[in-house]
């Protein structure tokens, strides 16, 4: 199987597109600080170690991840640069870092964990076997950078362990005003984040790096795309939530004992850093100038998504980060520098907190 690229003069990969801002280790300093309040609010209120950001899991998969045969050189690159098939972790999250009910309804995210990839790494991650790519629903973030998204993140924190019925409410009136804005074809990405995420079915929906990462000789952002018929019959369907805590994950267990699912693994290169940006991560990249183009498939049999098992190898025994990576795919961007600290934070805060060894796989047997 092979992808046709469209006509375009992809940019080059060059050092010189990462722009450092002079007060980035005190962002990332203040960002690290931020998550752990967090992380220890939480831990104060229920016991429990959770992760700073996408606490709450919804599913949890076993998969396989085909890289496609005949790729053109633009395409083939880093791990896509040769045809194979590759264990796949899937993990099926919401955004907050504290477990609530899912009447507050926030973007949900998909996380990647790739095993077995062999070459050069990004630094501290020489050891490992593993590729990680960390997908939100959205094509861009919520912020151009680290500093705005931390101006965003100590709002969130600032609600942290306050009553569940108020964001209960909070959620349902930004999901109104939400959807007034989508009516007239915008997003507010601040609306979203604060819970105004539509109640659309988990499974249908396509999920986006955001962020831009090394793509061998060139940039890239990935998405992930749901193609099988299964799964695209739920895009944009509405859940009605009867007061179900755990909606979204009760739908995925409901989908997977029954159904298996594909995904289309699909790159958008950067053309034109002017508008195509690789420090501003707010700025959802023009397709009409770089359409998404497939090189590999997710597939994953009916199986049961949610395990004692499962729960115990991957939610809790497993962490993921843009930053487990291959040096071909090292992530770029402020907002990515800043998720380095950030979710080596995170980790050390669940194993210590937790007392869960957090280890990276070398095989599936290890997460089985």
């Amino acid at each position: 199987m092979s992808a046709a690229l469209p006509s375009i003069d992809p940019v080059r990969y060059d050092p010189s597109v990462e722009v450092m801002q002079p007060d980035e280790a005190k962002t990332d300093a203040e960002m690290v600080a931020t998550l752990r309040g967090i992380s220890a609010a939480n831990l104060a209120k229920s016991g429990a170690a959770l992760r700073s950001v996408h606490a709450k899991s919804h599913g949890l998969l076993h998969g396989t991840f085909t890289v496609h045969e005949n790729l053109p050189e633009e395409l083939a690159q880093g791990l896509f640069a040769k045809p194979g098939a590759y264990p796949v972790v899937m993990r099926l999250s919401t955004v907050p870092g504290e477990i609530l009910e899912d009447a507050v309804s926030t973007p949900r995210g998909m996380a990647l964990k790739i095993i077995g990839v062999e070459g050069e790494r990004v630094a501290g991650s020489e050891d490992d076997v593993t590729q990680d790519f960390v997908l939100v629903n959205a094509p861009a973030f919520s912020a151009p950078n680290a500093a705005a998204f931390l101006r965003t993140l100590k709002l969130v924190a600032a609600t942290t362990g306050e009553m569940e019925s108020l964001k209960k409410l909070t959620s349902t009136i930004a999901r109104g005003a939400e959807a007034v804005v989508e009516a007239v074809g915008a997003k507010s990405s601040l609306l979203v984040t604060l819970g105004g995420q539509q109640e659309h079915h988990i499974l249908g929906e396509t999920f986006y790096s955001q962020t831009p990462i090394r793509y061998g000789n060139y940039i890239a952002k990935i998405g992930v795309f749901p193609v099988a018929a299964n799964l695209t019959a739920l895009t944009g369907r509405d859940l009605k939530n009867n007061g179900e805590a755990n909606m979204l994950r009760n739908v995925v267990v409901d989908y997977f004992l029954q159904h298996s699912a594909t995904w289309e693994v699909r790159v958008q290169l950067c053309t034109d850093l002017a508008t195509m940006p690789v420090e501003d991560a707010s700025v959802a990249w023009p397709e009409e100038q770089s359409p998404y183009v497939t090189v590999a498939t997710i597939t994953a049999a009916a199986q049961d998504p949610w395990t004692v098992e499962k729960i115990d190898a991957i939610d809790a025994g497993l962490a993921f980060t843009p930053w487990h990576a291959l040096a071909a795919h090292r992530p770029l961007g402020s907002v990515n520098r800043a998720r380095k600290s950030a979710y080596e934070m995170s980790a050390s805060f669940r194993a210590e907190n937790g007392r869960k060894t957090i280890r990276e796989p070398r095989s599936l047997e290890d997460v089985a």
